[in-house]
């Protein structure tokens, strides 16, 4: 991964074999970055995208390989506990141009990812929401 920073931005590019939700967060954590956004764009061929069934509860996730773009990736960076808590969705686009979409639990670049994080000066934080069953901002 490299980047560039101008002001409160930062343009980054990950690189094939990475995985772009761990490089993401490594990345806010190094950088101190504890509040913003992320908009993205690249490819892979190895992903895991989640859809969340509000009436269980619970997480599906979907893993999908073979070549996809990803087009886009948007994303937030806060806080839980104190620690980096990222919240990222992707549209991911194959050869037939069908496109799967939802939470992005992981992705590996196979070309490249290029991606702005946009940091907000400040902090909020997340807890845990017992009738969602999500983590939720808390102002």
């Amino acid at each position: 991964m490299e980047y560039k920073k101008f002001q409160n931005k930062y343009i980054l590019r990950i690189d094939k074999g990475e995985e772009i939700v761990e490089t993401l967060k490594k990345f806010c954590e190094d950088n101190d970055i504890k509040l913003g956004t992320i908009t993205g764009l690249g490819a892979t061929n190895n992903a895991k995208v989640g859809l969340y069934n509000i009436e269980e509860k619970k997480y599906y996730s979907k893993e999908l390989t073979g070549d996809h773009e990803i087009a886009p990736l948007y994303g937030n960076i806060s806080t839980m506990d104190g620690k980096v808590y990222l919240h990222v969705h992707a549209n991911l686009c194959n050869q037939e141009n069908k496109s799967f979409g939802g939470h992005l639990n992981s992705a590996i670049v196979s070309a490249t990812f290029e991606a702005v994080i946009e940091v907000i000066d400040g902090e909020v934080e997340r807890e845990f929401s017992e009738e969602i069953g999500l983590n939720l901002y808390k102002f």
